[in-house]
């Protein structure tokens, strides 16, 4: 293993605990104390970490997630159009995932004249806003996280083999042409992957401030990503590096 792919794999064991041990770290990934140091010493550098005495934490100041009240206002015109660019790709009768979160919230807005729609979500804002529909409503069972307003599967059971999603609309907290996706919480990663093995076309609905960033977990890599939607401020330089990849990027124009 290459000591950046190392480095990353270290900052996501970091996020599923408050601190890891130098002792973990070397059982984990089968190195000496010497390279444990070294490494984090370039992720302290890197401002991703803080040492304590015997191991090191995430430096939650680079890490934390942004409150959903604050993303629900941030971009708003952007996320809006996103959502309804999304929806030039669902037709009647399609089973599809809408994942928790500010962008992907506003694609219910703009299903009102879709039908016969089978809608599996984790979003208790998007239930909300679809209760008034005769849409077929699955909302994954397991336990509520507050702060985000979703339903994580993590350490619960949910039977996602029966399922048949042909299209899933997840969101994104970092994407790169290099790594892909990326997100801040381990419970919303895992339920994203399974959602992910179980679909047969995968969207990713972020606004351009996601880009050429990567944040704590990793999601997924481009090449199981079939479309990125995104907003039209997104910069040409970046847009230029998804050219060389599989996935086709998609720009919504921002309305007035």
């Amino acid at each position: 293993m290459l000591p950046s792919e190392r480095q990353k794999k270290m900052l996501e064991l970091l996020a599923t605990k408050d601190v890891v041990t130098i002792p973990e770290f070397i059982t984990e990934f089968n190195i000496s104390i010497e390279t444990v140091r070294r490494d984090l010493g370039i992720l302290e550098k890197q401002g991703s970490i803080q040492k304590v005495y015997g191991g090191a934490k995430l430096n939650i100041s680079i890490f934390s997630e942004p409150t959903m009240e604050s993303r629900m206002i941030h971009k708003l015109l952007q996320k809006e159009s996103i959502g309804k660019k999304c929806c030039e790709f669902i037709n009647d009768g399609d089973c599809i995932f809408i994942d928790s979160g500010s962008t992907t919230y506003h694609i219910a807005k703009y299903l009102m004249n879709k039908k016969n729609l089978t809608i599996i979500t984790n979003s208790i804002p998007v239930v909300n806003e679809l209760m008034s529909t005769d849409f077929e409503i699955i909302i994954i069972g397991g336990k509520i996280r507050h702060n985000e307003r979703s339903v994580v599967t993590y350490d619960y059971i949910f039977n996602f083999s029966q399922l048949n999603i042909q299209k899933s609309f997840i969101c994104a907290g970092g994407i790169t042409a290099e790594n892909g996706v990326s997100d801040f919480n381990m419970q919303e990663a895992v339920t994203r992957k399974i959602i992910i093995e179980r679909s047969k076309e995968l969207f990713v609905a972020a606004d351009s401030s996601k880009f050429d960033r990567d944040v704590t977990i990793s999601i997924a890599p481009l090449h199981k990503i079939n479309y990125i939607i995104t907003d039209s401020s997104l910069s040409k330089n970046v847009a230029s590096s998804f050219k060389k990849t599989a996935t086709i990027l998609v720009l919504a124009e921002n309305e007035n």
